[in-house]
């Protein structure tokens, strides 16, 4: 090939058509244009010679020497080609799929790769799916049990009573008993007296003339009015050493009174308060009846209680009369 010459199989452009590369296209072919030389071309019929021989563009027909896809070479497989795609990502309009060619190679589905690099695949733990489910069955299953044979028994006992049959242990039960005092704790009744066993003193007397005394017979000690004047009992059956509260009752003429108490000869520090607590009016010894209480300190056996009109008391004044005396436990009137 020298300078200015292309070759003797250079083509050259048809008389009258613009593009000299038209008979490598259909378009060009149905125009007319023809190959130069007049031999087979690239979509023209004739034997390709070689690998410099050209053919249309989309043309799929295999090149020389090469097999068609789906075809052995050498005992080796020749993979199928993907359809040529055109300008801008679409499919060549000339492109024909090899299995739609005569004697193309049939369409088999992929087969993909086991996961994991090969080997049996592993699908979903279906196994210990299984055993949970087993075990949430066991376990409605052991709790429908429960209930079912328990729930019985208690309706049988409900009927068992509707019936008449034997109560329940709970209704059967008996109250416990209340406990029982020591013989110790036994209440000791204390010593109560009259007027008529007190040792009269000092121009005291016995009278029953005002109505409303409690003593029997209605006899009460009069005269309890000047200093010097006392009446003594003597108290026997004291279960214990300690304090007690001695009561009694008097009457006053609608005037406050008090007096001096002596507890085996020790004088005691706080005084018999006699006040009007009957609220009678003055000189009216009939409802000037009422009661009094003071705290004395005994000793277990014997003991002698004196009530005594001292010089500093309002009964030289105001005189009372006196009805019962008895003791109480404790130190509350």
């Amino acid at each position: 090939m020298t300078p200015g010459n292309n070759g003797e199989n250079t083509p050259s452009a048809p008389q009258g058509d613009d593009d000299p590369f038209g008979y490598l296209y259909e378009d060009g072919q149905a125009a007319g244009a023809t190959p130069p030389g007049g031999g087979g071309g690239y979509g023209y019929p004739g034997p390709r010679s070689s690998y410099h021989h050209v053919r249309a563009v989309g043309d799929r027909r295999p090149a020389y020497g090469q097999a068609q896809a789906g075809q052995q070479t050498y005992g080796q497989q020749v993979p199928q080609q993907q359809p040529q795609q055109g300008g801008h990502g679409r499919p060549n309009p000339h492109y024909t799929a090899p299995e739609a060619q005569p004697g193309g190679a049939p369409v088999t589905s992929p087969q993909y790769a086991p996961a994991g690099g090969g080997g049996r695949g592993r699908g979903p733990n279906t196994k210990g799916l299984l055993i949970a489910a087993i075990a949430v069955v066991a376990v409605v299953a052991i709790g429908i049990g429960a209930a079912m044979l328990f729930g019985g028994k208690d309706e049988d006992k409900g009927d068992d009573a509707q019936a008449g049959g034997k109560p329940s242990q709970a209704t059967s039960v008996e109250p416990s008993e209340k406990p029982k005092k020591k013989p110790d704790e036994k209440t000791v009744e204390l010593p109560k007296t009259d007027a008529k066993a007190l040792q009269l003193q000092g121009g005291t007397t016995t009278a029953s003339d005002v109505p409303g005394a409690k003593a029997d017979g209605g006899v009460y000690v009069a005269g309890f009015d000047k200093v010097g004047a006392q009446v003594t009992w003597t108290v026997n059956g004291i279960p214990k050493d300690g304090s007690y509260s001695l009561r009694v009752n008097y009457g006053v003429p609608g005037k406050d009174s008090n007096a001096t108490i002596f507890v085996n000869g020790k004088k005691q520090t706080r005084p018999l308060n006699m006040e009007n607590f009957a609220h009678a009016k003055e000189g009216d010894w009939e409802n000037g009846w009422t009661n009094t209480w003071a705290v004395v300190q005994l000793t277990k056996g014997t003991n002698t209680v004196t009530v005594s009109c001292e010089q500093s008391d309002l009964c030289g004044s105001t005189g009372a009369n006196i009805d019962q005396m008895w003791l109480v436990k404790g130190t509350r009137g």
